[in-house]
């Protein structure tokens, strides 16, 4: 075996389809069905589970099951050496398939309080979370392109999301049966949006962080 052929392939880049079937593989894609049922289930409960409350509860529950599950995949792979180029492209995704179904049921329902308000909030989400799926295709077909894994910034504003949009789920309302609005039942909605809003601003500000290090920072160190 030549020299030269040593040397192409090592420098190669690894398939995609390796370890496609690995442990923490199988409880991404698990994942990713709990997913359509919990889709399946808030549609189905209506408008801040209006149409059946208990579908909501359950459909909230599902939600944060599914969302917690993502630590447990990331976490078998580091601990058993089993991070896999499909790991790190389907964890983001089910992660985005997730919450911005989430988002977008929530913008349907009109439970972001202003109509236009929740697309544009909805919109911004969906503009960086598929721009940057798109964006890690493109960089994985380039030679010797590698999937870039979720940067910090990335990760916490999954974090803030999950809270937020398991806050938004869980219909807290239905516990408060007098005629006036509680303080409680005000200062948690005051606050499941406001920590939507700082996963908006999180997540804009990863999607620049994840350009920037492809394209620029790349460059710098080839």
């Amino acid at each position: 075996m030549s020299e030269n052929t040593v040397d192409k392939q090592s420098s190669s880049k690894p398939s995609i389809f390796d370890g496609w079937n690995a442990p923490p593989n199988l409880v991404t894609y698990s994942r990713i069905v709990l997913v359509i049922i919990f889709l399946v289930l808030d549609i189905m409960a209506g408008a801040w589970g209006a149409e059946n409350l208990t579908l909501r509860w359950v459909a909230g529950v599902l939600f944060i099951i599914a969302a917690c599950t993502d630590k447990i995949d990331g976490w078998m792979a580091r601990k058993y050496n089993q991070v896999t180029e499909m790991g790190k492209l389907m964890d983001p995704i089910a992660d985005k398939l997730l919450t911005c179904g989430a988002l977008i049921v929530a913008a349907a329902f009109h439970e972001f309080g202003n109509v236009i308000w929740g697309w544009v909030v909805v919109a911004l989400f969906l503009v960086r979370e598929i721009g940057i799926t798109v964006m890690r295709f493109f960089v994985m077909e380039r030679p010797g392109g590698k999937v870039i894994a979720a940067a910090w910034p990335g990760k916490l504003k999954t974090v803030f999301q999950c809270v937020g949009l398991s806050m938004l789920l869980l219909p807290f309302w239905s516990l408060e049966a007098g005629q006036t609005t509680p303080f409680w039942l005000t200062a948690y909605y005051f606050l499941t949006y406001a920590v939507i809003y700082v996963a908006l601003v999180l997540c804009l500000y990863s999607g620049g962080v994840y350009l920037y290090n492809t394209f620029i920072g790349s460059k710098k160190t080839a």
